[in-house]
């Protein structure tokens, strides 16, 4: 891994906050989006659990002494802990003999069963998420317009460079991960695919030492793949396997997949938005499943250009999943927190960034500049409708879209920015 190499990530300095905070920090996350390479940035001895030297020598050492592989230059880096799970304890506990702050780094690409887990960890161990790269850290957004200053009503009206529909849905395709940014269009599914066979074929097992059926994980997942961005129930996810698989499973049995899969990172869902309306709307509670990278939903679907350029329909969803990442990424980098609305009278906002002192933003998701007007209209009938109902309006109305040459007021009050225009 040669330093100068290393993209800047916008987690990094939340890490070097947390290691002056805790005496060790926690980077999770899913496999292949950045975590050793953005623990090594921060550490200064380390240890890899999984590296087959020796027949595995670095696990069985730490499953015969924990302790011993904890010695080490600091901040001192674990990668992989979760496969030896005696190591948390072994972490807090030697933070607490120290004293001092910033002595571990651990990556983890798995949520371990809490079995031999004595201590959370808490006071002594932060935890940290990772995703795949945003636009921004890909250096595929110029970065231009940040999403806290429109968080804190500061606007910019500027030219912006405008990407074409090709440029998008190669993105889309090509995601986030740190190893694909280098390679040839053509084997950007190549990667999504072989990354989701490894996953389900081998990861899966590992993290539980369990035989699961493989064939009903995938046909699940392509299930999810085709209910993108969306809050489709697991009676729906069922019904849709029946229909186009002829599958039938169980709720219990989808129920334990999907958690399967949030434990592996492979999917991470949106919640809904209502603690803070305090409307009388009544408001539904339904999370909006997403992967936690648009490129794995495409690879599911066998989704090339051609296809898209086609489907302009399911290129919306993969949009908005591309969009919710990056949100995501940039919301949490200054403490907000991300969510989507969707009350029983129809009306939904796309995304919702709530800020630490209850103010929240509205956020719609269009693909096209000629959508724009759709969408701010929407925006401000909600509004509307929350403020009439006696509830907390949103104090940012904002469209994020993917084709547009500027990003400006409008008259109306809503802001438009371009996807590949933002940052943090």
């Amino acid at each position: 891994m040669i330093e100068q190499n290393y993209l800047p990530r916008i987690i990094d300095k939340a890490v070097e906050k947390h290691l002056s905070i805790f005496g060790a920090v926690c980077i999770e996350g899913a496999k292949w989006c950045g975590k050793t390479w953005t623990a090594n940035k921060h550490s200064k001895s380390r240890i890899y659990l999984g590296d087959p030297s020796g027949s595995f020598q670095n696990k069985s050492l730490a499953k015969l002494d924990p302790k011993l592989v904890l010695e080490g230059d600091t901040p001192r880096l674990i990668d992989e802990w979760q496969e030896v799970p005696e190591l948390w304890d072994a972490v807090r506990f030697e933070v607490d003999q120290r004293g001092k702050k910033g002595q571990f780094i651990l990556t983890g690409s798995a949520t371990p069963a809490q079995k031999g887990i004595l201590h959370s960890g808490a006071g002594r161990i932060s935890t940290l998420k990772m995703r795949p790269m945003s636009l921004y850290e890909s250096n595929d957004s110029s970065g231009q317009i940040s999403l806290e200053d429109i968080s804190n009503e500061k606007y910019k009206n500027i030219a912006v460079y405008e990407v074409n529909l090709d440029q998008i849905i190669k993105l889309i395709i090509r995601g986030g991960w740190p190893g694909s940014l280098d390679i040839g269009a053509m084997d950007h599914t190549i990667i999504a695919k072989e990354y989701l066979h490894a996953i389900i074929n081998h990861d899966i097992y590992r993290l539980e030492g369990i035989n699961r059926d493989t064939r009903k994980m995938n046909l699940l997942l392509r299930s999810l793949a085709r209910n993108e961005s969306t809050t489709v129930s697991m009676n729906t996810l069922r019904r849709d396997m029946k229909e186009n698989d002829d599958e039938d499973l169980d709720n219990d049995t989808i129920s334990t997949y999907l958690t399967l899969f949030e434990r592996m990172f492979l999917i991470e869902n949106q919640k809904a938005f209502s603690s803070n309306i305090r409307s009388s709307t009544r408001i539904k509670k339904m999370d909006k499943r997403h992967f936690v990278d648009p490129s794995l939903a495409c690879a599911l679907l066998n989704a090339t250009h051609e296809m898209l350029i086609n489907d302009l329909n399911t290129l919306g969803f993969l949009f908005e999943a591309l969009c919710v990442r990056d949100l995501q990424i940039y919301a949490e980098s200054f403490n907000a927190k991300l969510y989507h609305y969707q009350d029983y009278d129809g009306d939904e906002i796309d995304s919702v960034v709530e800020l630490e002192n209850g103010d929240w933003v509205a956020i719609e998701i269009k693909l096209g500049s000629n959508q724009i007007d759709d969408a701010a209209n929407s925006l401000l009938k909600i509004k509307n409708k929350i403020f009439d109902n006696g509830g907390k309006p949103p104090k940012v109305l904002c469209v994020i879209c993917g084709i547009c040459k500027a990003s400006y007021l409008r008259d109306d009050g809503v802001y438009v920015v371009p996807i590949t225009a933002l940052k943090s």
